[in-house]
């Protein structure tokens, strides 16, 4: 059984049924044999059928919505946006999908030579808690949409949510031997890469947790998608539009309780504005009121799980400890469930816990900085790479630090975000390998070359 704790009130909910390893043997050969048939499937079949997902995924945005508040604590309001965007992401590569894939004719010695995008197989799907519906849907959309068909496994921490999403596939028209959700602890999932019917891995989790995978993936020769942790750095200059950027920051760090790989999580601001800055942020933070997640005034829910919890306030503590200023929140909270205030802290340098580590809270480190150089310099001492993020109404200083940050993806004056139209991904410690956009769809093919004299 997978068992569950409510992190609202530590209570455990109701275990769910786990799969054994023979089992989950069993669901992968069902549906690796039904890749047959549903490579041969029409792009015109598949669009109808991945629209068809998207109306699904609506017609059932409470119920997810609310099963991701009870597993997860995503607070209600964003539980709701995360399937519509999920739904979103079905319909675009419904809309999309046949042109990304669509023949391309090269000059060649041929009479005719060209490059297909044939299915690989059977992809297996290993997804996190955190948002358990917009990151399934970014792996299934696309693989399914290019042939493949899929097999997820879920975050332990989320077996309801993941039961009633694959429900949602079966509801549209997808076959259950093309779609199927592999209920098991991770103990057993790591045994799934081996299964000789897995031809390629996507994974989304910590970067630990990706090092192990990708090195058994790479053992079997299957090509894999990582996308992990992320430490993303803001640069704030003083000719920003202050008032829009220190809102965008506070939503960054925020959302989802800190729970997001993209969150801005290292801000660097310029001198001149520093004070002014730590104490605009400190009364935004302030504001922020944490409670449970089905509740639409509360702005916070709690964190996934305990140990997060307490992982998070040790980050805090250690950086407090060794010179960085709390200006609010950094205390653990004597209600039930796993709380965690919205922490502000300031004055951090490199060396520093919160400067060094990924933060998967709602903790956001500050420090000054002289010049946009330097802004730059720090932003890329870390080991991570997957977003960053400039202020500024310059556009040396922009063309500067788009030419110079080193990371997956770059915000200009706006939030780090996933967007089925443009690639996702990360370098370093952060991943490797895209999601979403055409390159996305691309990665589980075969770049088939064709040649015909």
């Amino acid at each position: 059984m997978l068992e569950t704790i409510n992190p609202t009130t530590g209570q455990a909910l109701p275990p769910s049924p786990s799969l054994s390893l023979e089992q989950a043997h069993a669901t992968i050969d069902k549906v690796a044999n039904g890749f047959a048939e549903w490579k041969t499937k029409s792009f015109a079949k598949r669009t109808a059928v991945l629209k068809a997902v998207a109306a699904s995924l609506r017609d059932n945005q409470n119920e997810l919505a609310n099963l991701m508040a009870l597993e997860m604590g995503k607070p209600i309001k964003e539980g709701l946006a995360e399937v519509e965007k999920s739904a979103w992401c079905a319909d675009y590569y419904a809309e999309h999908g046949a042109d990304f894939l669509a023949p391309e004719s090269l000059e060649s010695d041929a009479s005719h030579s060209y490059v297909q995008y044939p299915p690989l197989g059977t992809v297996l799907g290993i997804l996190p808690w955190n948002a358990p519906v917009w990151l399934a849907l970014r792996f299934l959309a696309p693989a399914l949409m290019a042939g493949n068909t899929c097999v997820l496994k879920a975050d332990p921490n989320v077996p309801a949510t993941a039961n009633k999403l694959v429900e949602c596939f079966y509801q549209a028209g997808v076959p259950e031997n093309a779609v199927a959700n592999l209920a098991v602890p991770n103990s057993v999932a790591s045994k799934m890469i081996d299964h000789p019917k897995v031809k390629a891995v996507s994974f989304t989790g910590s970067s630990k947790a990706g090092q192990f995978i990708a090195s058994q993936a790479a053992a079997g020769l299957k090509p894999a998608v990582l996308e992990l942790g992320g430490s993303d750095p803001c640069i704030l200059m003083a000719d920003a539009d202050l008032e829009k950027a220190l809102d965008i920051i506070t939503l960054s760090r925020m959302i989802n309780a800190g729970q997001s790989c993209i969150a801005v999580k290292r801000l660097f601001v310029e001198k001149s504005i520093y004070s002014q800055v730590c104490e605009a942020l400190r009364e935004r933070f302030s504001k922020l009121k944490c409670g449970d997640p089905r509740d639409e005034t509360n702005n916070l829910g709690p964190l996934a799980r305990e140990d997060l919890r307490d992982q998070l306030h040790r980050q805090v503590s250690q950086s407090i400890d060794a010179g960085a200023r709390c200006l609010t929140g950094g205390d653990l909270p004597s209600r039930s469930g796993f709380f965690y205030p919205p922490t502000l802290l300031v004055d951090v340098k490199p060396g520093m816990t919160v400067f060094e580590e990924e933060t998967f809270g709602p903790v956001l480190s500050v420090t000054p900085i002289e010049t946009i150089d330097q802004a730059l310099e720090l932003a890329n001492d870390t080991e991570y790479g997957l977003g960053a993020s400039i202020w500024t109404s310059n556009q040396a200083t922009i063309d500067r630090a788009i030419k110079t940050l080193e990371s997956g993806q770059i915000a200009v004056n706006g939030i780090v975000k996933s967007d089925p139209r443009l690639p996702s991904g990360g370098i370093g410690k952060s991943g490797y390998g895209r999601e979403l956009g055409p390159q996305g769809i691309r990665e589980f093919v075969n770049v088939q070359q064709i040649w015909i004299a």
